[in-house]
């Protein structure tokens, strides 16, 4: 699209720019994290994006999610994420799958031979099913932690997977993958202690772990541009 890459060519160059619009990346979580994870993608020029999210907004998605609004609540987040990917750039090849990741579908899910999936998922059982799937067929993953329960912006890392921590979830996560190779997902985590919080769950019994906008929104960007910059450096 006219005036999308203007700036970014600048910076990277022609060659640059085509590495982005030919290149294909899955985005696993179009949440918090992956909101803003959409955004930078999009914005960046890469021409072809699948979004996978089961989950529809609610009320309390509005403080941190860059998709929610008044007008989404209650919408799926796959079909507004590709709604949202299409007002920036309207030639960009998007789908959205309205699906949770679960280790008996990822064959259809994650088909097509990425050049990057993005793993923006905050459940523990399906992240870790993502990732092993990744490891297990050598995709390149750059995966979110938990960006719940922190303040400081200045904690932020990036690391491989088996590197990382700090962080209460991608302890979990590493535990249960230990029995794969992991050299291929890095991590953007957090090496503040997460904050002592009250413990609150949903109606659904689900925990609900306090969190700003400003954290999910510099993961979700940190991912984004790991991923720019993977891609351009194959370029």
């Amino acid at each position: 699209m006219e005036g999308l890459d203007t700036r970014t060519k600048i910076l990277i160059g022609e060659e640059g720019i085509d590495a982005l619009r030919n290149a294909f990346v899955i985005l696993a979580g179009a949440g918090a994290v992956g909101g803003y994870a959409l955004e930078g993608l999009v914005r960046s020029g890469v021409g072809h994006i699948r979004v996978i999210d089961g989950d529809v907004f609610s009320g309390s998605n509005l403080n941190r999610q860059i998709l929610a609004t008044s007008d989404t609540l209650g919408r799926r987040k796959a079909e507004v994420a590709v709604e949202r990917a299409r007002s920036i750039n309207p030639d960009i090849d998007i789908e959205g799958i309205p699906s949770l990741i679960t280790k008996d579908g990822l064959d259809e899910l994650l088909k097509g031979n990425p050049d990057v999936v993005v793993d923006a998922i905050d459940t523990v059982e399906h992240k870790v099913a993502l990732l092993r799937y990744a490891a297990e067929h050598d995709m390149r993953v750059f995966s979110s932690m938990g960006a719940a329960l922190h303040m400081d912006t200045q904690s932020v890392r990036i690391a491989p997977l088996k590197k990382t921590k700090v962080c209460p979830l991608a302890s979990a996560v590493r535990s249960r993958l230990r029995d794969v190779d992991t050299s291929n997902i890095t991590a953007v985590y957090s090496e503040e202690q997460p904050l002592v919080t009250p413990n609150e769950r949903d109606d659904h019994g689900k925990s609900v772990l306090g969190s700003l906008p400003t954290l999910p929104a510099i993961f979700g960007m940190t991912l984004a541009n790991e991923t720019i910059r993977y891609i351009i450096s194959r370029s």
